[in-house]
């Protein structure tokens, strides 16, 4: 049986940018009876703690189960059941330079392709730390305006491939539903769940993960590409189905 349930949070735990339902309030409460449970997304933690966190309803036993892991692990935050805290565990933050870099590359890929917006709902590039996040309609935009935006996922990767190869020394890959991210080389999903196992002390097999993006090039194959199990799902509903199957099968 399978130790801990990870899972990306935008179109599978919830709709983008949105707060969890109080269905899957309800279902994450009870699968954290049975699993540890890890969130591994391209967002800040204050993002994922307004998500996800803010919404379960549990006693801190059940938080210390939760492990979060920010820009696309990236970060990592536990919680102190003692202090009733979440404490920030590592940080692979990015430079000044590469940062100042990261900016001036990314706004010039896509003035370049005509995807700069000129009325953004929010910021367009955010530096979050360990990451620098272009999204193109702003941090802000409505969920139905970004899933409008780039249905095939074509907008963002063009985006990619022209910035990529002025941040060789970066990662810069696909990220949300509008979204563009670019990290330290080799820091990126894969790499917060192997530092989620040597944490914890279990193995790849000990792990199932859910995702939207699992194909290649998407935020969430380097963990399918580790050798982990996934679960291919496309919005949060999905997820919640196969979570109240695992419950019925281990009850």
């Amino acid at each position: 049986m399978k130790k801990l349930l990870a899972f990306d949070l935008d179109d599978t735990l919830a709709i983008t940018k949105s707060p969890i339902s109080d269905h899957m309030s309800e279902t994450l409460g009870k699968i954290l009876e049975e699993f540890d449970v890890c969130v591994i997304s391209g967002g800040a933690f204050e993002q994922i703690r307004q998500q996800v966190v803010d919404r379960l309803h549990v006693e801190p036993r059940k938080l210390s189960r939760l492990h979060i892991m920010p820009t696309c692990g990236t970060q990592y935050y536990r919680f102190d059941e003692l202090d009733e805290e979440w404490r920030q565990q590592y940080a692979a933050n990015l430079t000044d330079e590469q940062k100042e870099r990261t900016y001036r590359v990314l706004e010039a890929s896509a003035r370049e392709l005509g995807l700069w917006p000129e009325s953004p709902a929010g910021d367009v590039i955010e530096d979050r730390g360990p990451q620098i996040t272009f999204s193109a309609l702003g941090q802000k935009a409505l969920p139905e305006d970004k899933y409008a935006w780039d249905p095939d996922g074509a907008k963002k990767l063009a985006i990619r491939d022209l910035a990529a190869p002025d941040l060789p020394d970066l990662e810069v890959r696909v990220g949300g539903t509008t979204s563009v991210d670019v990290t330290q080389v080799g820091v990126d999903k894969a790499f917060g769940m192997q530092k989620l196992i040597d944490e914890l002390d279990i193995s790849k097999e000990d792990i199932l993960f859910f995702g939207d993006k699992l194909y290649e090039g998407g935020n969430d194959y380097p963990v399918k590409e580790m050798g982990i199990d996934c679960l291919d799902v496309s919005k949060w509903e999905d997820t919640v189905n196969r979570l109240e199957t695992i419950l019925a099968v281990i009850k």
